[in-house]
């Protein structure tokens, strides 16, 4: 059975006011939203999401006088915005448990590369060309997300999950030699979806650095740096996981 609770367009509010809420830095939220029939790689498992239980439910099966909803997830390791561990596609490499998180926090910047169709290659000169263009640098340790505005055209359509582009070898290895440690992308994949050689996987694999894919809103950030919150969750063993991902800027105190 498919969780039929209604989506809430009433913004959730604390009872003693919004001030509570008031945060110094902005927040920039990166992610696609994970949901029944949602657009997937054809190599990993389709999202289910079934009830577990209503409110009504659960009052009349515990005697209760305060109802519990929860619903049950079947979903990959790999859906929607989402990081791969090294040993996903490295044998040898470390599973997400044993990574360290700092792959997955940081400085960050966003290359600007929109328009892209899904036909093109991300080359090294369209990487060198954004970076000249908004006067950014790329610093040993970064998370570098990448804007094509592909992933925003297209989704949710199944084209999404069909064809997109991607990093040729020579960009991805520019990146990696740069010092980068995670290769964002709004796309399905930071491999283009011709490339059956997985070219920019196995440059994340030669290096040892971590990627992430099916980012959203990078139109918000392009062309600036900021600081990059994405932490998967602590799978044992995992070969990768869904992020809740954010750009931060301003007072992070």
């Amino acid at each position: 059975m498919s969780a039929t609770s209604p989506v809430s367009t009433t913004a959730t509010r604390p009872l003693l006011g919004d001030e509570l809420l008031a945060r110094d830095a902005e927040v920039i939220d990166l992610t696609r939203p994970i949901y029944e029939g949602m657009p997937q790689w054809f190599g990993h498992q389709k999202t289910f999401i079934m009830r577990n239980q209503t409110h009504e439910e659960f009052k009349e099966i515990w005697k209760t006088s305060c109802g519990f909803e929860a619903h049950n997830l079947l979903i990959s390791e790999h859906c929607g915005t989402h990081t791969d561990a090294v040993f996903e596609y490295d044998e040898s490499g470390p599973h997400l448990d044993e990574s360290p998180l700092a792959y997955w926090y940081g400085p960050g910047l966003c290359l600007d590369l929109a328009p892209i169709s899904a036909d093109q290659w991300i080359t090294d000169e369209m990487l060198r060309d954004s970076l000249e263009r908004s006067g950014l640098s790329i610093s040993r340790g970064d998370v570098c997300l990448l804007h094509t505005g592909y992933g925003d055209t297209v989704f949710p359509t199944l084209k999404y999950a069909e064809e997109y582009p991607g990093l040729t070898r020579e960009a991805a290895e520019f990146l990696a030699k740069a010092g980068v440690v995670n290769i964002g992308t709004d796309n399905l994949s930071i491999d283009k979806s011709t490339d059956l050689e997985f070219s920019a996987h196995q440059v994340c694999k030669k290096y040892g650095i971590v990627n992430t894919e099916s980012l959203t809103n990078l139109h918000k950030v392009a062309g600036t740096r900021f600081y990059y919150l994405g932490l998967p969750l602590n799978i044992r063993a995992g070969t990768g996981s869904p992020i809740r991902a954010v750009a931060l800027r301003g007072n992070l105190s």
